[in-house]
């Protein structure tokens, strides 16, 4: 017994399988049906302003207002640029696509800056095709498989009767048919539709008239209702994918693999051509309908000027999807010229953005928030580490203060107790420096360290002494 007591608490809880991460809180902006922002909602805390304007900015894309317009996301660092636009991504939805961007990504690819940045503009437009089915739709009344005596001498054959509320039909069943009922454990009183086309067998559930078949269900057990109306329905069906998505699979050889595999290599213009020749074709039979979604790219300074020139043009084309960029630099070089600018992004690209700037959060947005993220990460902290990593917060940077979180709860761990108290928050706060200290210490020992500016000058004069004599 005590062995399998043992067993037990060392079975871990797997379900959580997505790590902690600096974003994984965020579950939307945090606004109200007017879209005004909530003090704290959906692990955002403060920057009203600029969940505001995002929020705005959401509105016209989930109602199809706007396409290839740019935002800018400006601010100092650990100010939530990346937080606003990860909410932005939450709020979407799953139908909308998404795609996120490092400005120095694209210079590390096996492709050019420009390919790599027509993929990632191509995986932000979803296209939504309709297409129509034929599906068959009952309520099993009884299956009979006749398995012949002699195994492999004759196939195996079968009758289904199906009902709806008004028709009853018995169906002859073939092999592959029998071996797909078998799969799906298709029994009297499943409700069922088979898709004529492939001949694949969905389980939507169990008839309700069936519910005192048996004393004991399983959670999953879903009751629906028997369908009405004919067997034979037409359905419409909606497949979601992106443009990138359709570009990989007509241009390789493999085809659809490409996906799987990442290896999609550059795809050719005419491949391309043809792709937005058929959906617009689509769209004027009423096939298909365009997604713009949204595309972030996070550092944008580090982009060149060749990037940005090629940004310039693609958002005017006409499938063009909502690009977001973020960066935290002022007045700036731009890569690739000797010319400064703000944020580092030329004027005529500056001039199509829309900024939204983000302010440095203050001392109870700090405490707000430090207070989410150590729920987020399980640490029970007392009140006056709270105060007192709110502080270190203050003085130093929020992000900084995030770190100690987790350092000091292993402290807090290391002494057997189980609420990280002040002792443990100074502890880790004199273990781990945070960049003003470092920089102090940096300037009391710079010439014990190599290849330091003031060494380098002392030691090369000693050099020419020692020649000397």
């Amino acid at each position: 017994m005590a062995m399998a007591e043992v067993k037990l608490s060392e079975g871990r809880d797997l379900t959580r399988i997505e790590r902690i991460g600096a974003h994984s809180h965020i579950r939307g902006l945090g606004l109200d049906s007017s879209l005004e922002p909530r003090d704290v909602s959906q692990g955002m805390v403060g920057q009203t302003q600029a969940r505001k304007a995002a929020g705005v900015i959401l509105q016209m894309i989930q109602d199809g207002k706007i396409a290839g317009r740019a935002i800018l996301l400006a601010g100092q660092p650990g100010t939530g640029k990346t937080a606003i636009a990860m909410g932005m991504a939450k709020s979407l939805g799953l139908e909308t696509p998404f795609s996120m961007l490092s400005g120095s990504e694209i210079f590390s690819l096996e492709m050019s800056k420009t390919e790599a940045l027509m993929q990632a503009f191509r995986k932000s437009i979803g296209v939504r095709i309709k297409e129509e089915t034929e599906v068959i739709e009952g309520e099993v009344v009884e299956i009979q498989i006749d398995r012949p005596a002699a195994s492999g001498a004759a196939s195996k054959t079968g009758k289904m009767t199906l009902k709806t509320t008004d028709m009853e039909t018995v169906y002859d069943l073939g092999t592959k048919m029998i071996e797909a009922l078998g799969k799906e454990k298709v029994q009297s009183g499943d409700v069922i539709a088979i898709d004529k086309a492939s001949g694949k067998i969905t389980k939507l559930g169990r008839s309700f008239s069936r519910s005192r078949d048996y004393d004991a269900m399983g959670p999953q057990t879903k009751f629906v209702q028997c369908p009405d109306g004919e067997l034979q329905k037409r359905k419409e069906v909606v497949h979601c994918v992106t443009l990138h998505e359709i570009d990989v699979i007509n241009s390789r050889t493999q085809g659809f693999l490409a996906l799987f595999t990442g290896d999609t290599g550059e795809i050719r213009a005419e491949v391309r051509e043809q792709i937005d020749t058929k959906v617009a074709e689509w769209r004027e039979e009423g096939k298909a309908e365009i997604v713009p979604g949204v595309l972030f790219i996070d550092e944008v300074h580090m982009l060149d000027i060749e990037c940005f020139s090629f940004l310039n043009r693609a958002l005017e084309n006409e499938m063009a999807p909502i690009l977001v960029v973020a960066t935290n630099r002022g007045i700036t070089a731009i890569r690739g010229t000797n010319y400064k600018s703000p944020h580092g992004i030329p004027i005529d690209l500056l001039d199509r953005l829309l900024i939204i700037t983000t302010q440095p959060y203050s001392m109870d947005e700090i405490r707000k928030i430090l207070d989410i993220r150590s729920q987020e990460e399980d640490v029970e902290m007392s009140e006056d580490a709270k105060q007192l990593l709110t502080k270190i917060g203050h003085e130093t940077s929020l992000r900084y203060a995030i770190h100690l979180i987790t350092a000091a709860a292993l402290n807090c761990q290391k002494r057997k107790a189980k609420v990280v108290e002040v002792q443990d928050v100074t502890r880790v706060y004199s273990l781990f420096l945070d960049v003003r200290r470092s920089t102090q210490y940096l300037m009391e020992y710079q010439k014990e360290y190599m290849f330091n500016e003031a060494s380098m000058v002392d030691g090369g004069e000693d050099d020419v002494d020692a020649m000397h004599e």
